[in-house]
């Protein structure tokens, strides 16, 4: 009986471990979940929000305004430019409270678009301020 008990707690806390361990983005389609839980990341850093998205980021810019924001994609930048005119891909517009040092012509050649651990360490602390998604996959 003891074991049986034991087997059963142990059950228990992995499977709430692995649930609450699990990203809140799973799928593209899930990035409006972003927008839906937006209180969750606004004034907290930048790397809070990344970590809940699961599916690579494989394009993004930055845009110096009022307030700098932040577009990730989920498509590479030729994707993006062969099926601009046939699709709307999901965008996700993270808009910051700290001025944006980006500019992608001085970026190396073939990572202008390109999300790098270098990036994550220069503006993951950067406070989010609004989130913005549109697009479907």
């Amino acid at each position: 009986m003891k074991n049986t008990f034991r087997i059963f707690v142990l059950l228990f806390l992995l499977t709430n471990y692995n649930c609450i361990s699990q990203q809140l983005v799973q799928t593209t389609n899930d990035a409006y979940k972003l927008k839906q839980n937006e209180q969750k990341f606004l004034n907290k850093p930048l790397k809070n929000l990344l970590n809940e998205i699961k599916p690579e980021i494989k394009m993004v810019d930055g845009t110096l305004n009022s307030p700098d924001y932040f577009t990730f994609k989920f498509v590479t930048h030729d994707e993006y430019i062969k099926g601009k005119k046939e699709k709307k891909y999901i965008s996700i517009y993270v808009y910051v409270k700290e001025p944006i040092n980006w500019k992608s012509e001085n970026r190396l050649e073939g990572k202008r678009f390109v999300w790098t651990k270098e990036d994550v360490n220069k503006y993951g602390n950067y406070t989010v301020v609004w989130i913005r998604v549109i697009g479907n996959d």
